[in-house]
């Protein structure tokens, strides 16, 4: 799932093709299906991240699980038209704060960290957890 910030969140060309374990489908999808449905019926950005806030708040939607991970490994990706990193790779959700620990967004680290804004809470503060990807 693109970021909802992100400059090309509705690009046509983009395709991910993305491979899911046990743990994501129970937590991450929930949250795609979700977002989908809200877009579909016509929603903005705006009210799609208000509503899936409030469906946190509720309880509606599911805390992030251990272990969750997600595969991207098709070489035919498209991912943005800045290109250059449409490679395959994996992305690891968590509830850190700080990418730091996993040596994301450190000079030379083949680590990213990126703070998503409508992936599964951390269970005790309804935080949104960072997904580190590291390329293959």
């Amino acid at each position: 799932m693109g970021m909802f910030d992100h400059p090309e969140f509705w690009n046509p060309k983009f395709r991910a093709a993305e491979c899911i374990n046990p743990p994501a489908v129970r937590s991450v999808l929930t949250y795609a299906y979700k977002r989908t449905e809200l877009l579909l019926a016509g929603h903005s950005k705006q009210e799609v991240i208000a509503a899936i806030k409030a469906a946190i708040d509720k309880k509606e939607l599911p805390a992030l699980e251990q272990g969750t991970v997600s595969y991207m490994m098709s070489k035919d990706s498209y991912l943005s038209d800045y290109g250059g990193h449409n490679a395959p790779h994996m992305m690891f959700y968590e509830t850190a704060k700080d990418g730091a620990a996993w040596g994301a967004n450190l000079t030379n680290s083949p680590v990213l960290a990126v703070k998503s804004g409508t992936s599964p809470p951390k269970p005790t503060d309804n935080s949104n957890p960072s997904h580190h990807c590291q390329s293959s």
